[in-house]
């Protein structure tokens, strides 16, 4: 459920699904922000890095890494952002914790000076960092973060999201092979202006046919089956290490499911902080079949 993080639940909302999507958006502050919040102990990282990190303990005893990501919230400064990703670095090294750390460029104002402290950290506590995406129009910014980032941890540390839903990231894409970086490949949240009717599943394999070969690393992130299939065949066909990433509280049974027998590696993000359930509640307005399920979910006792 965030913005960044490509929710991807299957295609747009048909035409005879319209009528559905209104009620949702009309009815998500006041109905589904009391449920997700119900159901947050169960769904989401929790509040605190310790919550997050209680998850991901229970993940390495299901034999799966994680990767933990802090949403904050407009009330944080970028000093109190870059203190959480420092104590979560930390934190990830003390607990020998296989696991990354998604940062969100934004909310650290794109500031050179704490990514090269953020970088600095990691480089001497032995923990990869993560740039999530955000609008195409922060994409140049948010590079410039990472190359920086690189300078100080080196590129086997370092890695950027590549939104299939943007046409610059075919560049990107180009970018951080020639950087030496990995790469997280999801649909996309924000659409492109460039070309706004651009179809999700197409861009998405398109950065992954461009990246087939000359990446690092590839992380396919969808909970999309057969795109995930499609795309992790293409990468294996070109000898490409990959594997599968899923959003913590997202139904993901399938996806599991098919990763097992496929042997993809997976490795689940864990969101936490304040901003998780904002960030739910904008996703949920414009995804009326994500809102369904989870509700039908919770309905069920799942």
């Amino acid at each position: 459920m965030s913005a960044e993080y490509s929710i991807d639940t299957g295609p747009p909302p048909s035409t005879g699904l319209r009528r559905l999507k209104e009620v949702v958006v009309g009815s998500a502050s006041s109905v589904l922000l009391p449920v997700l919040q119900r159901a947050a102990r169960s769904h989401v990282g929790g509040e605190t890095l310790d919550d997050a990190l209680a998850v991901a303990h229970r993940l390495v005893h299901e034999g799966t890494p994680s990767t933990l990501g802090f949403w904050d919230t407009p009330a944080y400064g970028p000093r109190q952002v870059a203190g959480v990703y420092l104590d979560t670095i930390d934190a990830i090294a003390k607990s020998r914790l296989d696991s990354y750390v998604s940062l969100k460029p934004p909310a650290l104002r794109f500031d050179a000076g704490v990514a090269a402290e953020l970088g600095a950290a990691a480089r001497a506590a032995g923990v990869r960092v993560h740039c999530d995406s955000h609008g195409p129009d922060v994409a140049a910014p948010s590079h410039a973060m990472e190359r920086t980032l690189v300078e100080h941890c080196g590129a086997e540390a370092v890695s950027t999201t590549l939104p299939g839903r943007w046409r610059r990231s075919l560049a990107d894409a180009d970018w951080a092979i020639e950087q030496g970086i990995g790469v997280r490949v999801v649909k996309g949240q924000w659409p492109d202006p460039a070309d706004p009717a651009r179809e999700l599943r197409h861009g998405f394999l398109e950065v992954v046919d461009r990246l087939a070969g000359r990446a690092r690393h590839v992380r396919v992130a969808t909970h999309d089956v057969a795109l995930a299939t499609e795309a992790v065949a293409r990468l294996r066909r070109a000898s490409t290490p990959c594997e599968l990433e899923l959003l913590f509280g997202m139904p993901m049974k399938s996806a599991l499911r098919w990763a097992s027998e496929a042997a993809v590696p997976v490795r689940i993000y864990v969101p936490f902080g304040k901003g998780f359930i904002p960030s739910a509640i904008g996703t949920l307005k414009h995804n009326p079949r994500l809102a369904l399920r989870i509700v039908m979910n919770l309905a069920a006792g799942r």
